[in-house]
């Protein structure tokens, strides 16, 4: 079935995959970059090169929390600093995303598949209703405070140890909710692009089954991966367990489970991170000549 799927006639949704996460990352660069734009004017080019750097460094890291890192090496050091707290804004909008359609999923499946749901979680009725309730909280006090920054940037600017570091995180009172709306919606674009990746692979691995109901259950699957700290490095014994654990509610394909989530963490996390590390490594030589130059 492995062999099939790769040299077989449905090979395409493989490679359309690939493609996809060129589109994946590509939006991600977008939101840097308009992000970025507040304090250093970087390039398209530039901006997708930052984002696969940051995924060399992501790797490694808890949630790939450290992808800021890589990104910053494109800018002016001046500004680099100042970018960390942009990038939180870009953070912040993707977790919204994925919180908000994790939410709608779960409380879709409840309803749909209750008695498999019972089983997964282990939790009773009212457990499940008070984790929906909460989640549902979480999101709104989350989505007011996003839109909502530059008030909690003026409280925090006021404390007397803080303004030492205001020049970090002033840039943030700028941003105007048709911005903050804009990076909104193509963290929503890129989890699309995520589900749809998903889904072409298990299709592409034998998994028969609804596809709203896979679509929701790729949903629970991104939601529950951005709850649990994992690196992404070696969550791949993780990701299996957890993708046979839901979508094991849909399918007894188990091998094509596996397969699915086994491709997907290779495609796009591993090879945009073996990309980011060879421009790492450019970064370094270009700076090393830069420097030999300066001292010529």
């Amino acid at each position: 079935m492995i062999k099939d799927a790769f040299y077989g006639t449905s090979n395409w949704k493989i490679v359309l995959v690939i493609v996809l996460m060129f589109l994946n990352y590509g939006i991600e660069a977008r939101k840097w970059q308009i992000l970025i734009n507040r304090i250093e004017n970087i390039g398209f080019g530039k901006a997708f090169k930052a984002t696969l750097t940051g995924q060399a460094f992501a790797i490694n890291t808890i949630n790939r929390s450290g992808d800021f890192v890589g990104r910053i090496l494109y800018l002016q050091e001046g500004n680099r600093l100042r970018a960390v707290a942009l990038s939180l804004i870009g953070s912040m909008s993707q977790i919204l995303a994925t919180f908000f359609f994790g939410f709608v999923a779960l409380a879709s499946l409840k309803f749909s598949m209750s008695s498999q749901l019972n089983l997964l979680v282990g939790l009773s009725e009212v457990w499940q209703n008070a984790l929906l309730i909460t989640l549902f909280i979480g999101i709104l006090v989350f989505t007011i405070f996003y839109y909502n920054i530059s008030i909690f940037i003026q409280f925090v600017e006021k404390i007397p140890f803080m303004t030492r570091f205001k020049f970090l995180i002033e840039k943030l009172e700028a941003l105007h909710w048709r911005e903050l709306t804009r990076i909104l919606c193509l963290s929503v674009a890129r989890y699309v692009v995520f589900i749809v990746q998903y889904v072409l692979l298990l299709r592409v691995f034998g998994m028969e089954s609804d596809l709203l109901n896979i679509m929701m259950m790729v949903s629970v699957f991104f939601l529950v991966m951005a709850v649990i700290p994992s690196i992404a490095l070696a969550e791949l014994g993780f990701r299996g367990k957890l993708s046979l654990q839901l979508f094991g509610l849909l399918s007894s394909n188990h091998l094509g489970i596996i397969a699915a989530a086994a491709t997907i963490w290779i495609i796009n996390l591993i090879i945009p991170a073996i990309a980011g590390s060879v421009l790492i490594l450019g970064v370094r030589l270009f700076k090393n000549k830069l420097s030999k130059k300066q001292l010529d």
